[in-house]
């Protein structure tokens, strides 16, 4: 429904130099999909955001939702802001302090270039106002709304318009951290259920795992992988993915061959030969990074019966309630465990650590390729 296609976005900064905010940037949200733009500050995602809503004008490139083109600059095309019939919740709600839950929801319908008649405004109103929960507060001013109900309310005016596309920036970023989870719940259970087609804007990697049918990872101006929430996480393409979509043990590895399974290599680390998985074909010599989740790790008394064992040193570990938190020194480097707290060996004990082959990673080493 959503087609980006090789968006370029610059402007000038305070000094006057140019920040590439968006470096051909291209993906395509299906019809009634959650589409997550995920990075760290500065990456250029709410800079693609604010180009998909027309609120920053691109270089170059092509934006279209469904047949209709809304931007491109090798037709000339740039359709306002206001045409676009697109729904967007921003980081801060920018709710109407004046105005009561019933008069920030109906605002957008109000001042349509559509007219919409008073009950018709009335029933799309409070409509919208019951999916979100806000129905009994209709009359309420909305400075008195608690966080959560102002981002719901928020979502509400976006809705209103019937949007062919929800754009979301940051949404629950504002919220604590109790109330930001139940709020995750209660998007995704409105997305689902509206079917919206949306594109949110986060940095928070729970956020995007929890909500998205997909996720696009952006790193400096580009997007650097595309995939499932479950494939971005346990099958990252490159070592910022690996580092940024969670935590990660990370091993430098060189490729001794392939193993007689598809996929696995046999691959020679610090602390010893081990078995890897691989995306990518590699070869002997290669130099990979070994990324393993620390949750992946498997953590006992006994020698376990796998063939990427190592024996090690419990250095540290913290109780974190649902599991505990252990740093293992293997030789001269630490890895990070999470276990049940079930098993619970003091600082200082002798472990053995575990790692199944198909959680064992093996990313191509980019740093290492650039100094060859």
């Amino acid at each position: 429904m959503l087609s980006v296609k090789a968006l370029f976005t610059e402007y000038p900064n305070e000094r006057g130099e140019t920040v590439k905010a968006a470096q051909d940037v291209s993906f395509d949200v299906p019809e009634g999909k959650l589409f997550t733009l995920l990075g760290p500050s500065g990456c250029g995602k709410t800079t693609t955001l604010r180009s998909i809503a027309g609120l920053e004008r691109p270089r170059s490139g092509e934006i279209s939702i469904g047949e209709r083109v809304v931007y491109s600059s090798g037709r000339n095309i740039f359709v306002a802001p206001n045409r676009r019939n697109f729904g967007m919740v921003f980081q801060s709600y920018a709710i109407w302090p004046h105005m009561s839950v019933f008069k920030n929801a109906a605002f957008p319908l109000e001042v349509a270039s559509a007219r919409v008649n008073r009950a018709e405004i009335d029933r799309k109103v409070m409509r919208v106002l019951g999916t979100v929960g806000l129905d009994h507060l209709a009359s309420r001013e909305a400075t008195k709304l608690s966080g959560g109900q102002q981002q719901r309310l928020a979502l509400a005016r976006a809705l209103t318009m019937e949007p062919k596309l929800l754009l979301l920036d940051e949404p629950l970023s504002n919220l604590d951290a109790k109330l930001r989870e139940r709020m995750r719940f209660e998007l995704k259970r409105l997305q689902r259920e509206l079917r919206l087609t949306t594109v949110y804007v986060t940095h928070d990697q729970g956020e995007a795992l929890a909500l998205s049918h997909e996720i696009a990872v952006m790193n400096e101006g580009r997007i650097v992988q595309i995939g499932a929430p479950r494939d971005i996480y346990e099958r990252p393409h490159n070592r910022f993915v690996a580092d940024f979509v969670g935590s990660a043990n990370f091993l430098e590895a060189t490729v001794i061959g392939r193993d007689d399974r598809a996929d696995i290599y046999q691959v020679q680390t610090a602390i010893g030969n081990l078995l890897a998985f691989a995306v990518e074909p590699l070869k002997p010599g290669d130099g990979v990074v070994i990324s393993l989740r620390p949750e992946d790790t498997q953590l006992s008394a006994h020698r376990p019966d796998t063939l990427n064992a190592f024996e090690g040193v419990v250095e540290a570990k913290l109780f974190l309630g649902e599991f505990i938190e252990f740093q293992i020194k293997l030789g001269d480097m630490l890895m990070l465990a999470r276990v049940h707290p079930s098993f619970s060996p003091q600082v200082g004990t002798k472990v053995y650590i575990g790692m199944n082959p198909e959680k064992c990673v093996a990313i191509p080493d980019d740093a290492r390729h650039r100094k060859a």
